[in-house]
């Protein structure tokens, strides 16, 4: 009994010692599933982007415009763009303004030529004139068919047959009723250059109404359509630029195309005033040769 007593503890002191000696184990052992899970999740982890990163992205839906996005116009901003979603009473401008437009550029192309055709006519006219020895010589000239419709020549024709008239009535054209006889011959020349004042500011008032009302009547139609973009505006509750700037450079298109009118109708409605002024005194000119002319031939008696 003695020795069973002794030998317990001893036998407790070798069980302790063990037990200390297997524990490193145990625990490495307990650790090691551990330490695989913690392994297992960062792959999963850096699998799963992987794996989202090869699925296809879902196409995005197309998201409404809203207040203040980019918005396209409805149509083309070029002038005929314009022009065609432009409102009714715009439009009707913009063709009126066009057409008054294109009246003035062919009235101005045909007073140009007209001028240049004038001047020219009428140069060959004088150097005709001034070779002339009597008034019948006069009267030859400037009725022949090369000098036909020139202001100068009409003038001439008109005072030697009012003088040739005055002869074949039986009146006296020389001596004390030279004077008389000068006073008829101007009045024919005055009837003429009467008609030629006429002829010349043909168009001219066409033009200085385009000048003048071209700008305004555009105004009207810029007018009219910018309040019909506002009106649009408050309807569709937006302020988007986008939304509304087409109606507003419909508007302003009406105005362009009014300054497009009368600008060149304003410069040359000027010029014209010009040429007909300096024809005017080139002919006031001519009347007094004329009578100068007339006036030797009666006290030649010729």
């Amino acid at each position: 009994m003695l020795d069973i007593k002794r030998k317990t503890p001893l036998i407790a002191l070798v069980g302790a010692v063990a037990l200390m000696a297997s524990a490193p184990a145990f625990a490495q052992d307990a650790a090691a599933p551990a330490a695989a899970s913690a392994e297992a999740k960062p792959a999963d982890a850096a699998a799963a982007p992987a794996a989202d990163a090869a699925a296809p992205a879902p196409a995005p839906e197309a998201a409404p415009a809203e207040e203040g996005g980019e918005a396209k116009p409805s149509h083309s901003l070029t002038p005929v763009g314009m022009f065609l979603a432009a409102g009714v009473v715009v439009k009707v401008v913009m063709i009126g303004l066009i057409l008054a437009s294109v009246f003035s550029w062919v009235l101005l192309l045909t007073k140009i030529f007209e001028f240049a055709a004038l001047n020219k006519q009428s140069d060959k006219f004088l150097e005709a004139f001034r070779g002339a020895r009597s008034i019948a010589d006069i009267a030859r000239i400037s009725s022949s068919e090369e000098f036909e419709g020139n202001p100068m020549a009409d003038m001439a024709a008109a005072a030697s047959q009012e003088v040739e008239l005055s002869r074949q009535a039986g009146l006296a054209v020389g001596g004390e009723h030279r004077d008389s006889t000068l006073a008829r011959a101007t009045y024919a020349i005055n009837a003429v250059q009467a008609s030629l004042a006429k002829r010349l500011s043909g168009g001219m008032v066409f033009l200085a109404s385009v000048g003048s009302g071209g700008p305004f009547i555009g105004l009207f139609g810029t007018v009219y359509g910018i309040m019909t973009s506002f009106i649009g505006i408050a309807n569709t509750n937006t302020t988007n630029l986008a939304v509304v700037a087409p109606g507003i450079a419909e508007a302003l298109l009406a105005t362009g195309i009014g300054l497009f009118a009368a600008i060149p109708a304003v410069i040359f409605y000027n010029y014209f005033q010009t040429r007909i002024s300096a024809y005017g005194t080139r002919s006031e000119g001519f009347v007094a040769e004329l009578m100068n002319a007339i006036s030797r031939q009666l006290d030649k008696g010729a």
